[in-house]
Order: C-alpha cells, then structure tokens, then sequence
C-alpha cells in the first residue's frame, strides 16, 4: 500500500465560468510532477480535458480527476466544469472531497459562480479555500479582489501570501513576519492569520499569550489551521498566475502542508434507513473496518467499459475482494482496481479511507451506489447534494427506423453518466423525452448520441409539464348501471374533493358506513380515481393536491363487481372536480441571465414580454449584469436564439424549478379546448 489516509489531500477545483480551474489543475500536476509540461486549452492537450467536445468547445464539461504524490502526499485532484450548464458533475465531485478550492480571476474579481460555488460548499461543510488567479494579467487589481472577497464571505477571509512586482512573485505572509508586497507590508497580514488562527483554540492561544508567536509549536498550528478551516473559521487565500507558475508551489505547499486529510475532515453526511427511520451515520476511516465507499461518477469508456469511480470512507477495497452494492444480495468481485488520471486507468492493488479508485464492468454500479462488504451496511447512503431539478426538455426519435433500442441505450448511458441527464417516457403521447439544464446542455449531449454511439436523432418541444388541481371543495355523484341480457353491472359512489396545500399530493379516505360499499370495492372506487388523477379531469395534465373522501353509495348483491366501482369511482370524481373550480398549474422557473450590461434594458423587456417576475438586477466587475427573475418554462422556448441575437452571442442563463402555480385564464381556455379526452360510454 503506497500511501495511508493521513497522506492524502482530496481537493476540488471550482469556480465562475473562465477563472483558469483546468489551467491551474495543469500547473499543480506539472509542480508536482505528475506531467512533464503543463498543457494549454489551445492546443487541446490538458489532462482534465480530454473528451473532444471539451477541447472542441474550449471549456470543461465533466468533472476530471488526476492524482500524484509529491513530498510524501498523494493528492486527487478534481477539476470541475463552471458553467452552470453542467453543474451535475460538478456538485458530484464536492461530495467526494474534503476541501474546496474555489477559483477567482484576479482581473474580473467576486462573481456570481464565486457566490453560488462558496455557499454549495459550505453547505456540505467542505473546507474552503479561495485561489486568486491571473495575477500578473492585464487589468488585474489583486487589493480590490481581495477586499471584496473580504466584503462577500466575512473576515474569515485572508491570504496566506500576496503578490509582489506586479504578481512577478508571492510573498508568504503565513510563516513570514517581514517583507513588502503589492498589498502593502506583509507583517499586517501575518498579524492577521494568526490571530485568527490562535483564536480557535484556548490553549494556543494561552501559550501564545504568553509567550509569543515563538511559543507555537509547528504541531499546534497545524491542529488549530486545520480547526479553523472545518469550522469555517478562516478560509484562506493563495495568489497564483497559472500561465506563468508564479504561487503554484505555495499553493502546492498549502495542499500538502495545511489542508486536512480525510481524517481530519467534516465526516461525510451519511445516514442509515430511509424516510422517518433514517438515523445519521458516524464512520471512521479505519482501513481495517467493513468497507463503506460511495460512487460519485459513472463513465462509459470505449476500452474498459461502465466504470464507477468511487471514494472510499471505511475499510480497505483489495484487487480480488468482495463487494456489495447497496443492499443487492450478491457480490461482485473486484477484478480490476484503478487510479484515475484523466483518460489513463492505473491499476492499483488497494484503496484506503480517504482514497479515491473505479472498478469495471459492473453493471449494478449507478451513481451514488453504496460499496461495502457486509450485509450490516445493507441500508446506508450519503446524504446527496442536491441538484437542480432538469426543466428543459426536447421531444427525441431516431432519424432512421430501427434504431430505438439502440437510442434508448445510448440515453440511459448519458444519462448514467449526468446526474442532471434525464431520460423520460411519455406514457401519454409515447414520446422519449431529455431533460437538462439548459440548451446547451442538451446541445452538447446530443453531440455525444452522434460521435459516441453514431446516432443521428430528430427532436421538437415536448409537452409542457402543467399540472392540475382544484380550488375549493365539492361533492361528486356517479351511477354506474349496465344491463346487456346477462349478469350487468352496478355501482353508485358518493364522493365530495377538498383541495390540499401545494406539494401535498393526493389523499384518499374511506368514511362509508353502514357497508353501503362492500370494503372489497372500495380499492376499485380509488383505482377509478387515480385513473383520473393520472389522465387529468381539465386539459389532460396529472391532477395533484387533492383529498377525495368517499362517504356513500350503493350496490347490487348480484350485479355489484370491480368494474362497476371502477367506472363510478372514476366519474364521480370527475363530476366533482368539474364543480371544484379546477385550475390549470405551470411550472414556475428561477432564472439568472448573465449578460453585458449594456443589454439591461433589451433583457429586461424581452423578460417581460415572456410573462416574467424580475426580481432585481446586479452588477458585475467586468461590465456584466445578472438579471433575477422568475419566468413560466412555457415562455423560454426560442429564449436562448434571443439572448444570442441580443447579446451577440455573450449572454447565457440558467435556470432552476421553483414551484407551480395557477396558469393564466387563457392559457387554461386554450389547452382545456385543446384536449379531446375519450369518453367512455355508460
């Protein structure tokens, strides 16, 4: 085993869209000799970005590990996309890490990926660290950056070095009392860490109290550094150019030196049990305990197929051990054991806590997939991250006939592959539809259907997805009679509807008395409801948030029989939602639009032109607007061509689900005369 838990840092580069992660991620490999010389985005040649639609597009779109050992630590290292676009991969690789290095430009300063990328990690209770690059850039103001910084995240915030002679060099101000920098005399600043180091702790800071700076020993301020830094107490900051290398070995020396092992981290949030029996879960990272590891990221590769890369909480994972995945009753055997580093797979024989490896060829792993090696973690998992709901969508068929099946495999892989991927089927209208996050992230998986698996597909919008409910409650009679010469058909129901709150779902309660329903009919009675709740009693959408108590009735001691109640169930409530003041609900998105400012008012009128809610305006430090609103998904369709046109081509959005509520009164006229529903004949 080449290295334990205590050598190892597990550290995720993230950032706002065009900081330099997958630079600096080039610059901390080639200091750490792990590649003879760093790759650049315009030739294509970096290691985090090695798919051909990312050195085609110029940026990162999946989240890549690569790891070395330098100085007698091993570091896995993951580079994430910053585009909003591709957040899925993204907040995967957080929850594998135990600290998060968010990324700056030393030229644009605080943005908003900065905000969002800082408050997911604090969230997960990572430790954070921020790296200002882009130092010795054109326009580059380090002191302004700084103090905003400051300003956006609290006094916590302070640098560990600075630039100096125009971000030629970084001075240490962590272990250094003397020197001068761009930022003024280093003493001030190292004055500052300290104190807020010391602070954490009574008994340093006693010590140095009394006997000064001189008094701590390299194994207190360690303890206290890593204190400061889990309990979100000091977040650090480190000045690099990663073009040039200027602070990449400081950096490389915090990593090693200052940030916590997986040890010494926040414990991962895992739980045992599900719903109101679910009990946090504390784990040690013991390498000789029953092994609990979690798979973050699915990756279909053309030479070693379906691998799931995985990081390791509990236990020891063997080349030729046993594993289970989460409580699936028989094991698969790990024949082959990787280190990922890029697109090269490096066979390993073992994986301890803390440590981060794939297996192959297992088709039962999916993403958050619990490891473990006995039966008394049957029913453990890691808390997710919580990603944004996937609201846009296209409508998909292959272009040629044939080829479903082979559609339906290649989406279930892309899919296995982006947590905010979905593959759908409409029932209803028989479509296959993907959700995403936005069109570009559509734009790029359909890329992905044509180079990687050679299909070529049609698409158009899908439906929207409305739904339905009702507003105040009402009373519901149906009677079912047939008689065609034989034995006929018989029920009556009774029913009254009452609205629940949003998000509640449905309810159905018996209060028959008197067995004027036999209780046998009474699952028929729901069948029939739930049949409408399903087809929709307005426009065709599923009905929601609704309590249908059945009160009365009638049977027939010969003619009485499932179908019967059935077909009465189903239009008694029919009946009673027709009199419930129904209600057509949209899907109500919140949106960020990111675009010059010069186009604020273009984009504030073509916002409410499409029905939208502006919430506020804010601006950036490099002449950009972000623009909050919150608009009806049915309004975007043609948005991102409008944007484009506006902005020439500089402005993007992204949006996240918020809620539902009722749609427009013409906008319900339209789709209700819209939809021919099939009336079944008495």
């Amino acid at each position: 085993m080449s290295h334990s838990t205590e050598a190892i840092r597990n550290l995720a580069l993230a950032g706002h869209p065009g900081t330099g992660k997958t630079m600096l991620s080039e610059a901390l490999l080639h200091a750490g000799g792990a590649i003879a010389t760093a790759g650049t985005i315009e030739r294509g040649n970096t290691v985090s970005d090695h798919d051909p639609i990312e050195r085609e597009r110029g940026h990162s779109i999946d989240a890549a590990l690569a790891s070395f050992d330098h100085a007698g630590v091993h570091v896995n290292l993951i580079d994430t996309p910053g585009y909003p676009d591709f957040r899925g991969p993204a907040l995967a690789a957080l929850a594998a890490v135990d600290t998060t290095a968010i990324v700056v430009d030393a030229v644009r300063g605080v943005e908003h990926g900065t905000r969002r990328l800082m408050a997911r990690a604090a969230g997960r209770g990572l430790c954070r660290m921020l790296v200002v690059n882009r130092i010795d850039a054109e326009g580059a103001d380090p002191a302004r950056v700084l103090d905003a910084l400051r300003e956006a995240f609290g006094p916590e915030v302070l640098p560990l070095n600075l630039p100096a002679d125009g971000g030629q060099r970084v001075v240490d101000c962590f272990r250094l009392r003397e020197g001068n920098s761009d930022l003024g005399p280093v003493g001030d600043w190292h004055q500052r860490v300290l104190d807020q180091v010391v602070e954490i702790e009574e008994t340093v800071m006693d010590r140095y109290l009394e006997r000064g700076e001189d008094g701590l020993s390299t194994t207190a301020l360690h303890d206290a550094f890593e204190r400061c830094m889990r309990e979100g107490h000091l977040v650090p900051v480190c000045f690099v150019s990663a073009r040039t290398g200027v602070g990449v070995d400081a950096l490389l020396a915090t990593i090693r030196e200052l940030l916590p092992h997986p040890g010494e981290a926040n414990p991962p949030p895992f739980v045992a049990g599900t719903g109101a029996d679910a009990r946090p879960l504390q784990l040690t990272p013991d390498p000789a305990a029953h092994v609990v590891a979690d798979v973050f990221r699915i990756v279909h590769d053309p030479f070693v197929g379906k691998l799931g890369i995985f990081r390791v909480y509990q236990g020891t994972v063997r080349r030729d051990s046993q594993l289970l995945v989460d409580d699936g009753r028989k094991p698969f055997r790990v024949a082959h054991l990787f280190r990922i580093h890029g697109r090269d797979h490096i066979e390993i024989d073992a994986a301890v806590p803390g440590d981060i490896a794939a297996v192959a060829r297992v088709e039962e792993l999916h993403f958050d997939a619990v490891l473990h090696d006995s039966h008394d973690e049957d029913h453990i998992h890691l808390a997710p991250p919580g990603f944004p709901q996937p609201m846009f969508g296209l409508a998909v068929t292959p272009a040629r006939k044939g080829q479903e099946q082979k559609l339906a495999i290649a989406l279930q892989r892309l899919a296995e592959e982006d947590p905010c991927f979905r593959v759908e089927q409409d029932e209803e209208t028989h479509e296959t539809v993907i959700r995403g996050l936005s069109d570009l992230h559509l734009r790029v998986q359909l890329q992905r259907l044509g180079e990687r698996h050679g299909l070529e597909v049609e698409t158009r919008a899908p439906r929207i997805a409305y739904r339905e409910t009702i507003s105040a409650p009402a009373e519901g009679h149906h009677r079912h009679k047939k008689q065609t010469g034989g034995a006929g058909q018989f029920g009556e129901v009774f029913l009254r509807v009452e609205p629940l709150p949003r998000g509640a779902g449905f309810e159905f309660v018996d209060e028959v008395k008197g067995g004027v329903i036999p209780g046998q009919f009474l699952p028929a009675v729901e069948k029939g409801v739930r049949q409408v709740l399903k087809e929709g009693a307005l426009a065709g959408y599923p009905l929601q948030d609704v309590r249908v108590v059945v009160h009365d009735g009638k049977h027939h001691a010969v003619d009485s029989k499932e179908v019967a109640f059935v077909a009465a169930g189903r239009k008694a409530f029919l009946d009673a939602v027709s009199r419930a003041h129904p209600q057509l609900l949209e899907p109500i998105v919140e949106m960020e639009v990111h675009a010059p400012d010069a186009h604020t008012g273009d984009i504030s009128g073509g916002l409410a032109s499409r029905r939208a809610r502006i919430h506020g305006t804010d601006g950036g430090d490099a002449g950009e607007i972000v623009v909050r609103a919150q608009v009806p998904l049915s309004e975007l369709d043609g948005y991102a061509a409008e944007l484009k046109s506006v902005t020439a081509g500089r402005g993007r959005y992204a949006v996240d689900f918020s809620h539902y509520e009722p749609a427009p009164p013409q906008v319900q006229k339209r789709l209700a005369e819209a939809w021919n529903p099939r009336r079944d004949e008495d």
